[in-house]
């Protein structure tokens, strides 16, 4: 895998919040596993999951160059507290992006 930041001073890392590093070192620190980082939050697996696919795509937007997805950040923090179900934020994200591509 090709270093995305060969430059340390850019690293995708630093533009992540405080919560997605503590998060990732975590991650790390369990060894991977979801099961055992959702204990340690005292929040159930599918928080943490949620937590854990946010903090990917706020990475994966840093490698790319692109801004985080306001929307997405918003129906993260919806579903982190409870207000709303995965299931609930994967269908507006689907409209959202069905009404954005429509012509």
């Amino acid at each position: 895998m090709p270093d995305p930041a060969p430059n340390s001073d850019n690293h995708p890392l630093k533009t992540l919040p405080r919560e997605d590093l503590d998060l990732i070192t975590q991650l790390v620190l369990h060894s991977g596993s979801l099961k055992d980082l959702a204990s340690d939050y005292g929040v159930s697996y599918p928080t943490i999951r949620t937590r854990v696919d946010r903090t990917i795509a706020r990475l994966q937007d840093a490698i790319a160059g692109r801004p985080p997805d306001p929307l997405a950040e918003v129906l993260a923090g919806l579903v982190e507290r409870g207000e709303l179900t995965t299931a609930g934020a994967r269908a507006i994200r689907e409209v959202a992006r069905q009404r954005s591509s429509a012509p």
